[in-house]
């Protein structure tokens, strides 16, 4: 070749060189401003839209769960809340030059280039910086087409660059294990350390570590749940590139590698976990939005009376709406990284949870089981006066066109006989029992029925001075009963109307030392009908009782004489003031519990009982924060004072001789054996529909309610059906698990102060307080004799 021939050749080459470089150069620099693709402008650079669940954190710290939409588990975590071997492991396996580059690495771009485009190798590993992958996690949308997908790396490269000016290397690698989806609705550090370990990031191990960011690679396929194996060669891999790295030493590397892969999985999904119920009900109330009655059916009268009342009084009902942030947008629970502080005590909770799967899953449910197998209708009543034949097809009738497969089904376009036909025909499925959900087949109609036998329960306890709950039950299991009878469902509270009657007659003078003849009244009602209640039992028929015995035994004949007395309205009026917020009629009857109210608004009534005659309301959030900690909103107790002094010592007095000596007196005895000083009434409404008990203590007052889905599904007799039957025995594993926990603050020998010199026969007390460990038991159960 001549020389003026390869001087060209050279010119033509380093032209070509030039123009590519400065090509290049041009097409970066158009990308990097945003003339070509997609470029975040510099202030959502500085602020990356990031989303994060609100967790929910219960009063001892524990973490009760989360809310968050799809794979939206994210929860946030500082650099220096992640383990040393995490940030190791990423930077060995992920991007071995991080700290090198600015964004961008040259070297390991040319190693792709040469492996893949001249040597054809596969294994040539990748290119890009861990900056760039945030970069794609941020800011990369879903490419369509060859031109998006070739146009997508160079712009995650400008974008790399652009990051690394604005944050550090600390900044950018918390950043990235903040936003990285490892699964299961494990999205985050965070999130992955607790959902695959039980642990915080700062706590994982080095081949936890090693795990986690082996996963990084590809997610699925390193699967350590489902591909154990797999996952344990992978992290092997990962162990081995940080000794590469000097990271490890060789005997640690070979110690670490010989490691079987071990799991702690918890499943995270809003149905697990303590507190499902409550974390649901304070959902809700976060969320609600201003009740416009237009809003509502006509059958939702009462609810839209609740919300509104909630709304005027409540600052936690409809959070969201009342505090706008700075900006004026609205908070977001799914996405904005809320922490709300509840009231709920975990290990209460726990107690709580425990107390209504033991009693209602080994004793209430079997026995319910036996009584109606084999029975034609069950777990229907087959008492046809009290439900008819017709009326119990109509109720089976009504049941079946209220589940998703009759919906989905009529949507469909599918006619009645296809929808009983397909109600009638055997098919697999999975059912709910005390041991775990079983795999069986039946016919849903058959399905359907079998779900109806499970007994519902409801059960809340909280403190009755600060108001604050200490643990919410809505229900047998919230994965399968997901209808909370806590604050959604109202039963017939039958005698535990009482106590609120009583509280009535001694505010106008009465003395539960004052007679009444025990036998069965007939009383001339609002329109002139008579009225002659029964009586469960037949103790001291024919004789005179006093108000303290008749409580004390849940006597009806004595509670209908003494509303004959009264005004059915003015206990009306005194029951909206202990907080229950239902209709309620001024008739005479309503002495006896006719009405339907929630567990939680009895439990606040009750709380009067347990706190001088102070109502509080239930306090569920004591504050809530941001994501960076700082303090929205603080939440206080909400009093009502609606017992007299003169008149709370009397009823006081009795309630806690309900214990001693009445109808709640099982606490006394195996296998409670409870020796607090403890007030309390059972309640049992017609054909054992609904058994209740509620109990106090100076420190905490309960409320348990338990019964069927339908009013006509109970107990055929009073052995099982009655509330010191049902719903007694919840309370009594519960504070017997409390009393037993030496962590808790509750102590058995903790008791009520009551004036010094107190007659409790006489229309007024005097005296002055005396202190309560002045107070022996025998000097109490003398006031009470």
């Amino acid at each position: 070749m001549k020389p003026e021939q390869r001087k060209k050749i050279i010119s033509a080459m380093w032209i070509t060189l030039v123009s590519i470089i400065g090509i290049t150069f041009v097409f970066l620099f158009l990308i990097y401003n945003g003339v070509i693709g997609y470029m975040p402008d510099i202030e959502e650079l500085k602020n990356p839209k990031d989303r994060f669940a609100s967790v929910v954190y219960s009063a001892d710290g524990q973490e009760l769960g989360r809310f968050f939409i799809g794979t939206g588990n994210r929860v946030y975590a500082d650099y220096d809340d992640i383990s040393q071997h995490m940030i190791d492991a990423l930077i060995a396996t992920e991007d071995a030059r991080f700290e090198d580059h600015s964004g961008i690495d040259v070297i390991a771009l040319c190693r792709v280039a040469l492996k893949t485009l001249i040597l054809q190798q596969k294994n040539a590993g990748g290119g890009s910086t861990l900056t760039q992958q945030l970069a794609k996690q941020l800011y990369s949308p879903q490419s369509d087409g060859i031109w998006e997908r070739a146009l997508q790396k160079p712009i995650e490269w400008m974008i790399a660059v652009k990051l690394e000016r604005f944050y550090s290397k600390e900044e950018i690698l918390k950043m990235y294990l903040n936003q990285f989806d490892f699964l299961y609705n494990a999205v985050g550090i965070k999130s992955a350390a607790y959902v695959y370990f039980g642990k915080d990031p700062k706590d994982l191990s080095i081949e936890e570590a090693a795990t986690l960011v082996g996963m990084v690679k590809n997610p699925s396929y390193y699967n350590p749940v489902r591909k154990p194996e797999r996952t344990r060669d992978r992290r092997n891999t990962v162990l081995d590139l940080m000794y590469q790295n000097d990271m490890l030493t060789k005997a640690e590397l070979d110690s670490l590698t010989k490691l079987p892969l071990t799991l702690e999985f918890h499943k995270v999904d809003h149905k697990e976990g303590l507190a499902p119920y409550f974390r649901e009900e304070l959902r809700r109330m976060l969320r609600a939005k201003h009740p416009e009655k237009s809003n509502y059916h006509g059958w939702e009268r009462q609810k839209f009376i609740d919300d509104s009342i909630a709304w005027e009084t409540n600052p936690l009902y409809g959070w969201i709406e009342k505090n706008p942030k700075a900006d004026g947008t609205r908070y977001d629970i799914y996405t904005d990284g809320l922490k709300i502080y509840t009231t709920i005590d975990s290990r209460m909770q726990r107690y709580a949870e425990e107390a209504v799967v033991e009693h209602l899953g080994k004793t209430l449910q079997p026995s319910f089981f036996r009584e109606k197998r084999n029975v034609k209708g069950a777990p229907y009543t087959t008492n046809r006066e009290e439900l008819p034949s017709k009326q119990l097809a109509s109720l089976i009738d009504k049941a079946m066109k209220q589940t998703d497969r009759y919906y989905a089904m009529h949507h469909s376009g599918a006619s009645d006989q296809e929808i009983r036909e397909a109600f009638n025909t055997p098919q697999e499925m999975k059912v709910f029992t005390y041991n775990g959900v079983v795999d069986t087949v039946m016919t849903p109609m058959d399905s359907m029925l079998y779900q109806k036998h499970f007994l519902r329960s409801g059960f809340m306890s909280m403190d009755p001075v600060t108001g604050h709950v200490k643990a919410y039950v809505g229900g047998p299991n919230f994965a399968f009963f997901q209808y909370d009878m806590v604050s959604t469902g109202r039963r017939q509270i039958g005698s535990t109307i009482k106590p609120f009657l009583y509280t009535y007659a001694m505010e106008e003078g009465y003395t539960p030392c004052d007679m009444f003849l025990n036998t069965q009244p007939t009383i001339m009602d609002e329109v002139g009908r008579p009225w002659s209640p029964r009586n469960a039992g037949s103790a001291r028929v024919g004789e005179m009782v006093d108000l303290r015995w008749a409580l004390t035994n849940s006597n009806n004949w004595i509670s209908a004489r003494l509303m004959s007395q009264l005004s059915p309205a003015t206990l009306v009026r005194n029951l909206h003031n202990f907080g229950i917020t239902n209709h309620l009629d001024p008739v005479m009857s309503l002495c006896l519990g006719p009405c339907d109210v929630s567990v939680k608004e009895m439990v606040s009534a009750y709380s009067a009982f347990a706190n001088k005659g102070m109502r509080v309301d239930p306090v569920f959030v004591t504050a809530i924060a941001d994501a960076s900690g700082n303090i929205i909103s603080e939440f206080t107790p909400r009093h009502t004072e609606v017992i007299s002094t003169e008149a709370y010592y009397k009823i006081l007095s009795i309630l806690l001789n309900v214990v001693d000596s009445g109808t709640g007196n099982r606490l006394r005895r195996a296998p409670y054996n409870i020796t607090a000083q403890m007030g309390g009434k059972t309640g049992t409404t017609n054909s054992n529909s609904d058994g209740w008990f509620m109990g106090f203590t100076p420190q905490l007052v309960s409320g348990v309610w338990v019964g069927g889905e339908e009013r006509y599904i109970h107990f055929n007799g009073m052995a099982m059906g009655q509330g010191a039957s049902m719903a007694l025995p919840v309370y009594g594993k519960f504070i017997s698990k409390v009393y037993a926990d030496p962590s808790l603050p509750y102590k058995q020998d903790v008791t009520f102060k009551f004036p010094s010199n107190i007659d409790l026969c006489h229309k007024e007390y005097y005296g002055e307080f005396i202190d309560e460990n002045d107070v022996s038991e025998e000097s109490i159960e003398g006031v009470f004799d």
